[in-house]
């Protein structure tokens, strides 16, 4: 959620930032009912003291004067009662609204409608440039029967899959090796976290109301399945103030994800790309509320997202997102592409890459919504700053991986670091 006070003093800012994501945001009425909501309060306040000042006066006074007291207490009680049912009713129509208002982008951001409209901002690898012609990831996995889509249709329905053999062992030992890298190396602290969730959790972490249509609802108990564990990452501190010493706070889950992917289509559906379910590692970052010390952190993560796909040896690029392709909650944010040879478009290499990895930088949004706050070194209440990071997300990281480290003969390479989680082995098939 946004510093209510901030927009008040620069709704020029929010407009502006509301119309660069190409969003909605009716401004004008939140600072009309803001400004109705704070005359309600201020008459509440008075209303107040005056019955307290007129309690304190009750004391030694006649009967008839008491009377004529409590004759005003009536009006008094009817004016607050008054005041305090039209600032209930005040908020019930700004919340939505102020639930609603996008995080401006940063300055920094490029313009853009959408994502076609997103910068490479660098590169590293060269594509394969394969002497045979080279074999998708669906046509590996059937081969060395690591892959079974029909099967999963039959179980699920469209955009499931099964993992089988070697297929499960590998999605296994990638989330493991990530885990492990980003725990043990980097120094972030486990978590395990809920999948399944309140409402409550998915609108104080950003994920609602814009994204309820990208969720599944378990009806029963009023519950919604994650889409990473960055929900129960961030929810972890909700309605906790910290303090600055304990910052800043590292955290990585290790987690099934769930989502419904509406409006997806084309090459994005084929194989194991974009699925309903798949298995996450994600590092979230929570410090002080300080801009630059946000951009920093940024940057580390993302540097670990990229040093562990050098590890693995994949080619890729980073993307800065424009402002219509950073969604409601994030300042800044920049995406991983992993090199896939079967995405290439008429052979052009510079066609072949997907995204693998997400990071996103949200200075207060998330923290307001979920009450997370800290007190600095002068005893002042701040809220902190988030940010987030997929380590790696799996089936779909099986995909670069099968697919660039393919052989003439059909088999499939084993990556170095992944070969201590498969036993030793340095091959498939």
């Amino acid at each position: 959620m946004i510093d209510l006070k901030d927009l008040r003093e620069n709704p020029e800012k929010y407009r502006r930032g509301a119309a660069l994501k190409r969003m909605a945001v009716d401004v004008d009425t939140i600072l009309a009912l803001d400004a109705e909501r704070r005359h309600f309060q201020m008459d509440y306040e008075r209303r107040r003291t005056q019955q307290r000042e007129g309690s304190q006066e009750m004391a030694g006074l006649s009967a008839a004067q008491k009377q004529e007291i409590a004759a005003r207490f009536t009006v008094l009680k009817q004016g607050i009662k008054s005041a305090e049912e039209r600032i209930r009713q005040i908020d019930s129509a700004l919340e939505p609204l102020l639930l609603a208002v996008p995080q401006p982008p940063d300055d920094d951001v490029p313009a853009g409608a959408d994502a076609n409209d997103n910068i490479v901002i660098r590169t590293w690898g060269t594509p394969r440039q394969f002497d045979f012609a080279p074999k998708s990831h669906i046509e590996l996995g059937v081969a060395h029967k690591l892959i079974d889509l029909e099967a999963a249709a039959r179980i699920s329905g469209s955009r499931f899959y099964v993992l089988k053999g070697m297929g499960a062992e590998l999605h296994q030992a990638v989330l493991r090796y990530a885990f492990d890298f980003i725990t043990q190396v980097k120094g972030f602290v486990p978590l395990i976290v809920p999948l399944l969730v309140r409402e409550a959790t998915m609108q104080g972490t950003g994920f609602f109301p814009t994204g309820r249509d990208q969720a599944y609802h378990v009806g029963a108990d009023n519950l919604f399945l994650t889409g990473t564990a960055e929900v129960g990452l961030m929810a972890y501190h909700m309605d906790e103030v910290l303090n600055e010493t304990q910052l800043p706070l590292l955290y990585a889950g290790l987690s099934t994800c769930f989502r419904r992917e509406a409006g997806t289509y084309g090459r994005e559906t084929a194989g194991l790309y974009r699925v309903h379910q798949f298995d996450k590692c994600e590092q979230v970052v929570l410090c002080r509320g300080d801009e630059a010390e946000s951009r920093d952190w940024l940057q580390r993560i993302l540097g670990y997202a990229e040093e562990f796909l050098q590890r693995l040896g994949l080619p890729y690029r980073i993307v800065q997102c424009c402002t219509g392709d950073l969604g409601i909650k994030n300042a800044a944010q920049f995406d991983v592409e992993a090199w896939m040879p079967s995405r290439c478009v008429a052979g052009d290499p510079a066609t072949g890459y997907g995204e693998t990895h997400s990071a996103s930088r949200l200075y207060g949004y998330q923290t307001r919504r979920l009450r997370i706050r800290y007190k600095d070194k002068d005893g002042v209440m701040r809220f902190c700053h988030s940010l987030n990071c997929t380590v790696t997300a799996s089936p779909r990281i099986l995909i670069p991986i099968l697919e660039n480290y393919q052989n003439r003969d059909g088999s499939v390479t084993i990556p170095d670091v992944l070969r201590p989680y498969l036993r030793g082995l340095s091959q498939i098939g």
